[in-house]
């Protein structure tokens, strides 16, 4: 092995005053640059300026960024009247922000872990903030905004809001779901089975919740009775094998589905499975028209793929096209004009035509995964929050509802 001591640089005390001198002097007997290169250099446009910044820094199309927040942002919600947003995040904290200036309007601390869910109810009267570990907070937002009432549940998987009327739901890591008549706190439990209840979606009449689990299993609960109208198990030739991770309802019809883990879409009715399709890995996201008269559904998965499904055969209408196939689909969204959105892992906002799968624009800004994102059509601008720790509005080229 050869010593160490022959790579190791001379101290500045061993350089001769001499060999210094004449260091310097060769460093001053560097030529300049000449006159006429620097006359040569052509100028930079402004335009293309900003193009090597966006490359620099990535491009940023958004009109507003909050960044109060520390650490990734899970949750967001508009204020159905008033220019608010509000936003949960891993630092324990939520918060309402005016959407034109960025002002913090009210900080909600309390929280002691994630918070998942921080979002206005249908009429923009209430708040509400759920972290993972349970803890539950709602404000009244009449004449300032005060905490009303708050509730314990155990660790909690998800959290929503009726649309339209003041009921909580959410779904327990022991398998529970709660659904809280607010600000009374009056309270259902739908029993678990002691796997998570990782998805839940209120059905389209607002009676009835469609619910996935952990083991795989499917359940549609009848709220008011709470009562299991029918159940999709592991006995089921179509049943999941896998962990079920997104669910949704068709806002018109009895008609539900479910993305699985395991890669499967299950399309389901009142008296249980209709059909069932693959798809290219584990799904992400699935989401029916909201179009009335175009029925379709969405599916996305982290392998990039974007599916629109015609549900009356459990057959594949088109898959959306976009250049960066392997970048994964967090979120899916329909938007006005038989639009579907999509956030990606890599922070792009994708948005497709409903009908054809032609990618109608694109949207640029975050650095890392979506996780949610809400459409104002009265502003006509979307809201977003982050893995990169940001929430974002960006307005949205599409006409109004």
């Amino acid at each position: 092995m050869r010593d160490h001591q022959e790579n190791t640089p001379p101290r500045q005390e061993d350089i001769e005053a001499d060999d210094a001198e004449e260091i310097i002097f060769l460093q001053d007997d560097l030529p300049a640059p000449m006159a006429d290169e620097e006359d040569e250099m052509e100028e930079v446009t402004e335009e293309e300026l900003d193009q090597m910044l966006d490359q620099y820094l990535g491009k940023d199309e958004s009109i507003m960024t909050f960044d109060k927040h520390k650490s990734p942002v899970f949750s967001c919600s508009l204020h159905p009247s008033k220019n608010w947003a509000s936003t949960g995040g891993e630092d324990d904290m939520g918060f309402v922000w005016n959407t034109n200036t960025g002002e913090v309007v009210h900080e909600i601390s309390g929280h002691k872990d994630t918070v998942l869910s921080c979002t206005f109810n249908f009429d923009g009267s209430y708040l509400a903030s759920g972290d993972i570990a349970g803890e539950i907070q709602v404000f009244k937002l009449s004449d300032g905004i005060r905490k009303v009432w708050e509730y314990s549940m155990g660790d909690m998987c998800w959290m929503k809001w009726h649309p339209s009327a003041n009921v909580l739901m959410a779904g327990a890591e022991s398998g529970e779901i709660y659904v809280w008549r607010i600000p009374s706190g009056d309270c259902k439990i739908l029993p678990g089975q002691g796997h998570k209840c990782e998805s839940g979606e209120l059905t389209g009449d607002g009676k009835k919740i469609f619910a996935g689990y952990g083991d795989g299993v499917l359940r549609l609960w009848d709220i008011k009775n709470s009562t299991v109208i029918s159940e999709v198990t592991s006995t089921h030739p179509l049943a999941h094998t896998d962990n079920v991770s997104t669910v949704s309802c068709d806002p018109e019809n009895p008609l539900y589905m479910s993305g699985g883990e395991d890669g499967k879409i299950l399309f389901v009715s009142n008296n249980g499975p209709v059909g069932s399709v693959e798809t290219a890995g584990p799904v992400e996201c699935v989401a029916f028209s909201t179009n009335p008269d175009y029925k379709v559904a969405a599916s996305g998965s982290l392998h990039g793929q974007v599916a629109i499904w015609d549900h009356a055969k459990q057959s594949l209408r088109v898959t959306c096209e976009h250049n960066e196939p392997d970048d994964g689909i967090t979120i899916l969204r329909w938007l006005p004009e038989n639009t579907l959105l999509a956030g990606t892992i890599q922070g792009n906002l994708l948005a497709f035509d409903g009908r054809s799968g032609q990618l109608k624009f694109k949207l640029e800004g975050h650095a890392a995964d979506i996780y949610s994102a809400q459409y104002d059509a009265r502003q006509q601008i979307l809201l977003t929050v982050s893995e990169d720790t940001t929430a974002k509005i960006f307005k949205c080229p599409i006409g109004e509802v």
